[in-house]
């Protein structure tokens, strides 16, 4: 996981110049050369000098406790450190990494925690990259174009049959069950009984055909299909559709990284922020799903699998994560061995109506930092995207939020109402 991560990490700024590394200051991303420093820095702290038992040890660079712990480094000042150059960034980086491999060796079987968190941590911002390359307008990495196959270059005809899946509901273990192999994030911890009453779900996504014609009813401009805060958004914003489009003439286009392109019809809609999906849902008669229908359809029915299709993360492989597609894949194409809800993981991140919340029981792992500050401000993302590193999803792993942000490989299937 450890070395995978790297890999992937490396390949998706390796085709930046200097230049394009020195990015201007935005509040949803970080600069490039720190960001790849804070990577080194939590992997060189978790790996090495957090192990419980043994006596502290000092940073491998001084200055990486000063620099590099987001805990207590603002993003305001992270744009005003002194950072070395990215020839030296990547020394570090190699360095420290040799330092973690050293360490796994050492580590007892039962003291592999910090390990699985600097992977999972690393995976994390490997996505977090590739948004700031979308955010910024630079250019994609090799990986992501490279593997990027043409889309349908429409719009308006080439929609996606949805069809509803109806569940019982039911009483079911909600979250992760203790002595779990895979390593748990403590907002995941611990199965606890959850009921649902029956519902309806979408079989795909809402594609890009089915939200242009939400947009071209003048769905952005119509004050009934938004709730309060979400007209409150729009207004600030001026939106009248989702980032990264525009037309010309009748034609939409989409940015990708820096260059625009006919939308494809077929691909689900992405780039969209909750109050976006909620407006949608609101002109669509249909609503989201709630985090616990969500998970209950991806187990199956309240079963409990860590993945739709049951046990075993081989058939992860043929999910559209980890860029193996270099694009999401149109929103109604999914191998029937996935279940029957097509990509509950990978190829976008799904909204669900749930605001991120602890559940029953809940208590704070070593990291403190990663779930409990965002406790009640965040809602609930499920199911990964398409650059979403493998090992991070299964069926109950929690993606979170704030509702207003957009720049995440996202968008969200619907539920009938009542």
């Amino acid at each position: 996981m450890l070395i995978a991560a790297r890999k992937y990490t490396l390949a998706i700024y390796e085709h930046l110049t200097p230049a394009q590394l020195q990015v201007p200051q935005v509040a949803i991303v970080n600069p490039p050369l720190w960001e790849l420093a804070h990577i080194a820095w939590f992997q060189e702290f978790w790996c090495r000098r957090a192990q419980p038992g043994r006596a502290p040890l000092p940073a491998h660079y001084p200055h990486f406790d000063a620099w590099y712990n987001s805990s207590v480094i603002p993003h305001a000042a992270r744009w005003l450190l002194p950072h070395p150059s990215y020839e030296v960034v990547l020394q570090q980086m190699g360095e420290t990494f040799e330092d973690t491999l050293q360490a796994l060796e050492r580590a007892d079987a039962d003291a592999l925690y910090p390990f699985g968190l600097a992977a999972l941590h690393e995976g994390m911002h490997g996505e977090a990259l590739l948004m700031t390359l979308q955010t910024l307008a630079l250019p994609a990495p090799p990986l992501l174009l490279e593997r990027a196959a043409p889309g349908a270059a429409i719009i308006g005809g080439a929609e996606i049959t949805a069809r509803d899946i109806a569940y019982a509901g039911g009483t079911f273990l909600m979250g992760a069950p203790p002595g779990a192999s895979r390593f748990v994030f403590d907002n995941e911890k611990w199965a606890h009984p959850t009921t649902v009453a029956p519902f309806a779900i979408a079989s795909v996504c809402v594609g890009n055909a089915e939200y242009a014609q939400f947009v071209d009813d003048g769905g952005y401009g119509r004050r009934e299909w938004w709730s309060d805060a979400g007209w409150e958004w729009r207004a600030a914003s001026s939106a009248r559709y989702p980032a990264h489009w525009c037309k010309d003439g009748s034609l939409w286009l989409v940015r990708w990284n820096n260059r625009r392109e006919p939308m494809d019809a077929a691909q689900p809609v992405m780039h969209v922020n909750l109050h976006e999906a909620q407006a949608y849902c609101a002109w669509a008669r249909r609503r989201l799903p709630t985090e616990a229908e969500w998970e209950f359809a991806a187990c199956a029915g309240g079963g409990p699998a860590n993945y739709p299709w049951g046990e075993g993360a081989t058939l992860l492989r043929d999910c559209v994560l980890e860029a193996r597609n270099g694009r999401p894949v149109a929103a109604g194409e999914s191998d029937a061995r996935l279940g029957p809800l097509a990509h509950m993981l990978g190829n976008v991140w799904e909204w669900t109506a749930t605001p991120f919340e602890p559940y029953p029981g809940f208590a704070v792992d070593p990291y403190v930092d990663y779930s409990a500050p965002w406790f009640g401000n965040h809602t609930v993302l499920r199911g990964g995207s398409f650059v979403t590193a493998s090992c991070l999803i299964h069926n109950r792993f929690r993606n979170f939020y704030v509702p207003g942000r957009n720049d995440m490989f996202v968008g969200f299937r619907t539920c009938a109402l009542g």
